[in-house]
């Protein structure tokens, strides 16, 4: 199996940029469809972005579109992230999770492994 672990939470203003990364341990990362959920308190885990395997394809919230853009570098098993313009609504805690199926999904239940969070915390 893969250890996910992220880092690069924090606290920022409204407008400022972050980039999350998410470090992969056990498997090689290429094995793995990777994705970022956010879970905010009182609220359903919600899907941020995925990419494909190679990082050829992606796939964005409408929420975040124009805003984030999710990366890979298999060579470096890591996961990122870049967040841009961020807004109070984006704060929560951001999860990375691998997905051993091939085609790039949203859901979090087709996702096997999980990582422990990283907070993210962004004033007015």
């Amino acid at each position: 199996q893969v250890q996910l672990v992220e880092s690069g939470g924090g606290l920022v203003q409204a407008g400022d940029s972050l980039r999350l990364s998410c470090a992969a341990s056990g498997r090689p990362l290429s094995m793995y469809v990777m994705g970022w959920f956010r879970q905010a308190p009182g609220k359903e885990r919600e899907f941020v972005a995925a990419i494909s395997k190679s990082g050829i394809n992606t796939n964005n919230a409408d929420s975040v579109k124009g805003r984030f853009t999710i990366s890979r570098d298999n060579a470096k098993n890591t996961v990122y992230l870049q967040m841009n313009v961020l807004k109070p609504e984006d704060t929560a805690v951001y999860y990375c999770a691998a997905d051993i199926n091939p085609r790039i999904t949203s859901l979090p239940r087709e996702y096997d492994y999980w990582g422990q969070g990283t907070q993210v915390t962004v004033s007015s």
